[in-house]
């Protein structure tokens, strides 16, 4: 036996002896490496580049923003190690003419930003301009709403849809206009354009009124990409065969019902790479420090004042019989002078169950009388955003003229609503 091993080893050693000779050592980039003709790895060649860098976007944090999600979201940041943080606004509660209300907002605000490592570049939302006192502290303390910079050939075009200030709808002033088209004029020959703004504003119905037709036809024909938030659920559309964003939240108001509803706090990961950006959402729920703890923050919710008690409402939806699945139901307040006034809603399950959210996930909805609605948009949006075709009978989908009318009372409700073709 020891005869076999020794002989093992003398015919080994030439045989390493060989493999070593026959390696040779390679440098790819920084990458230094001995290979041979066999090596345990797919290619040397790394995914790195001069011109690949990385940048965080961050979403709405107001409408009655949580406890300690924003403050943890710079932790987290402070963890992955953008170059730089990108805002698409509503960073304060805002909506006052109290100056010394507005200073101790946004203290509370750059407090937080104020810790991350890396810079934070502000937009404005209709939160934090949304009359001429805070417009004017907005000034006072950032200059510009509106400006742009140049990074590794990528030009960041950092708008503000409140220009002037409007409830409800997006505005862009001629000036704004007339300064993108003159940036972009400027900068022709960047390999490509970001741009951040608060309201989605592509999606409005006065769209040929709102400014921003003027700044899609600057970017036409460049290679770009648009980051939005405001609506607080996560969205994607496609128009003039470039991808636009609107994101969920980063600590603002949301029922918090998941992917399906599109509502979660995250941060929308860019890698900026020679052929454009990869984009990749990460929730802030699966980011730890390597001890697993994350740190408390001091960050406390805002009340939210007006907000009606609400009550569990679940139900069935059925389509002359059969259990309707995928459905989108929502509950209409009838209010005085005929307005309806959307209050929650939920999809149905397989079976045609749903469970209605109005302030939170699965809380119901306030007493009263409701109109409900039914739709079910396959797709339910297209590229651009615009509704699917509803697979439901049409008299269903508006409140005005759906026949379907519930009473919420204040203890558990359950309905069955029944449609006919």
């Amino acid at each position: 036996m020891k005869r076999l091993i020794l002989g093992t080893l003398a015919v080994s050693l030439p045989l390493a002896a060989m493999a070593i000779s026959a390696s040779q050592k390679q440098a790819v980039g920084d990458l230094d490496l001995q290979a041979g003709k066999r090596n345990p790895w797919t290619s040397p060649q790394l995914n790195d580049s001069p011109a690949t860098f990385h940048f965080a976007v961050v979403s709405d944090r107001t409408g009655g923003h949580r406890a300690r999600v924003f403050s943890q979201a710079v932790e987290q940041l402070n963890m992955l190690q953008p170059a730089f943080v990108v805002s698409v606004g509503d960073l304060i509660e805002g909506y006052t003419k109290e100056p010394a209300a507005l200073a101790h907002q946004w203290k509370e605000f750059q407090g937080y930003v104020n810790k991350l490592q890396m810079p934070f570049f502000y937009v404005p939302g209709n939160h934090d301009v949304a009359n001429a006192v805070e417009a004017k502290e907005w000034e006072a303390r950032f200059g510009r709403r509106y400006y742009h910079f140049v990074y590794r050939d990528v030009l960041f075009l950092m708008l503000c849809t409140d220009d002037p200030h409007e409830e409800g709808e997006g505005r862009m002033s001629k000036e704004q206009a007339a300064w993108a088209d003159k940036v972009l004029r400027d900068n022709p020959k960047v390999r490509w354009t970001i741009v951040s703004l608060h309201k989605p504003i592509w999606t409005q119905k006065n769209l040929e009124k709102s400014g921003w037709l003027d700044i899609e036809k600057a970017l036409a024909g460049r290679s770009y990409t648009v980051f939005a938030g405001h609506i607080h659920r996560y969205q994607k559309f496609m128009r003039q065969g470039m991808n636009y964003y609107q994101l969920a939240t980063t600590g603002g108001v949301s029922k918090m019902r998941g992917l399906r509803y599109g509502e979660f706090d995250h941060i929308a990961w860019v890698t900026m790479k020679n052929e454009g950006p990869v984009i990749a959402n990460i929730l802030l729920d699966g980011i730890y420090p390597e001890n697993m703890r994350m740190p408390v923050t001091a960050e406390d919710s805002s009340i939210r004042y007006n907000q009606r008690p609400a009550y569990p409402v679940r139900g069935s939806v059925f389509l002359d019989g059969a259990a309707v699945a995928g459905a989108k139901v929502i509950f209409y307040a009838a209010e005085k002078g005929g307005k309806q006034t959307y209050v929650g809603d939920a999809f149905s399950e397989a079976d045609g169950t749903f469970v209605i959210s109005s302030h939170q996930a699965n809380d119901g909805a306030p007493a009263g009388d409701y109109a409900v609605v039914v739709v079910l948009r396959e797709p339910d949006a297209d590229a651009a955003g615009n509704p699917g075709p509803n697979r439901l009978p049409a008299k269903y989908a508006t409140p005005q003229t759906t026949d379907l009318k519930v009473q919420v009372k204040t203890s558990p409700n359950d309905f069955v609503l029944h449609m006919s073709k």
